[in-house]
């Protein structure tokens, strides 16, 4: 397996990434996991059936929390001629993906990518549009080397068709339900942010990017407040935008990046989830949203789409459409009775999406190409 982020790093593509790999071993199978050093205290881990290669990187310009791998082609080859493994699994498309990718190939060793990230989408947000189409062109590039391309939904695999994409594999992305489960609620927590039990408290866990779309967050809370005057926001999470938030706070509670049983605690002790993102393929924080009992504002796709019905276990807004979104969180404001009863829901609905079942699926995909 070949990525250029992994835990500890706190991202959905780390941490599903992460949690492929714990599954895959409890299966029984060895892997050998290759990535970029994640600062000077990293070790490589050598665990049997668990070993770990790191390469040189350098910090991705606006996420230098993050790190570029390096071409390492020649490594990998001498490497996977002394000990051939069964397939290659590319994760992300950078240097050390393509690197990967055609030391795979050049020893016939069958190739698996997956599709993650809508980097072609993110150019609208930064300005730059006009770079989309090269952007696709240049993962249609990659993805179509590979004997398989993994996309967690079908709605991702009909829009990547459309581009040209090839051998597209739908495999989906799960939540572990005893680690974010509504149990979890804390009244210390709740009363740290200035909320009683009769406060709602909205929640969003995101990067704190352009391409998520977070001003329609702030949007959406000033008009649960014009209803509520007391409704809280709490923003878990980190990135470019994160010291303009805090300058701008308006009475929101940033919390910062968290992650284990505090991200679970953080959400229980929420009542309304908003994540008005429209650059996901997935977007795991909506099934955790799910598991941990809370009404869901969201766009009606990806992984919304897949799992959740408007007006039974979430409030979906039309993709893009702004208006709709704070209306949603305005019924939820007027009527937090309804949130909870959309977060029971969901919670039953995310009993069933485990990652054990995942798992399962990404190794039946392996195991066909490698067989």
């Amino acid at each position: 397996m070949v990525t250029e982020t992994y835990p500890p790093e706190v991202n959905g593509v780390a941490r599903t990434l992460g949690l492929m790999v714990e599954g895959l071993q409890r299966r029984g199978h060895s892997i050998e996991l290759v990535r970029p050093r994640q600062n000077g205290h990293d070790h490589a881990a050598n665990l049997g059936n668990f070993v770990e290669v790191l390469r040189p990187g350098i910090p991705i310009p606006r996420y230098t929390q993050l790190r570029m791998g390096m071409p390492s082609r020649r490594l990998l080859e001498r490497r996977w001629k002394e000990e051939r493994p069964d397939i290659v699994h590319v994760a992300t498309e950078g240097l050390l993906g393509w690197s990967a990718l055609a030391a795979a190939r050049g020893l016939g060793i069958p190739v698996a990518t997956d599709f993650h990230t809508n980097f072609h989408t993110y150019t609208r947000d930064y300005g730059l549009a006009w770079l989309a189409r090269p952007v696709a062109a240049y993962l249609r590039n990659f993805h179509n080397r590979a004997a398989c391309t993994m996309v967690p939904t079908r709605e991702i695999a009909e829009d990547l068709a459309r581009l040209r994409f090839e051998r597209l594999r739908v495999v989906g992305r799960g939540v572990n339900p005893q680690v974010f489960e509504p149990g979890r609620r804390s009244r210390e927590l709740r009363a740290a942010w200035g909320a009683d039990d009769g406060t709602l408290v909205a929640l969003c866990v995101s990067r704190f990017a352009h391409e998520k779309n977070f001003a329609l967050v702030i949007q959406a809370y000033e008009a649960m407040r014009r209803i509520r005057a007391d409704t809280k926001l709490v923003l878990v999470g980190d990135g470019p935008l994160a010291n303009e938030l805090r300058k701008k706070n308006v009475g929101y509670v940033i919390a910062g990046r968290k992650v284990n049983g505090e991200l679970s605690m953080h959400y229980a002790s929420a009542d309304v989830f908003l994540f008005p993102s429209m650059s996901e393929t997935w977007g795991n924080v909506t099934l955790e949203a799910m598991a941990s009992g809370l009404g869901i504002v969201a766009y009606d796709y990806a992984a919304a789409r897949e799992v959740l019905r408007h007006g039974t276990s979430a409030l979906l807004a039309p993709f893009g459409d702004a208006a709709a979104f704070v209306a949603h969180a305005e019924t939820l404001a007027r009527g937090p009775s309804l949130a909870r009863s959309l977060g029971q829901a969901a919670r039953r609905e995310a009993e069933g999406l485990t990652w054990e079942r995942i798992v399962r699926d990404f190794e039946a995909v392996l195991l066909d190409l490698a067989s």
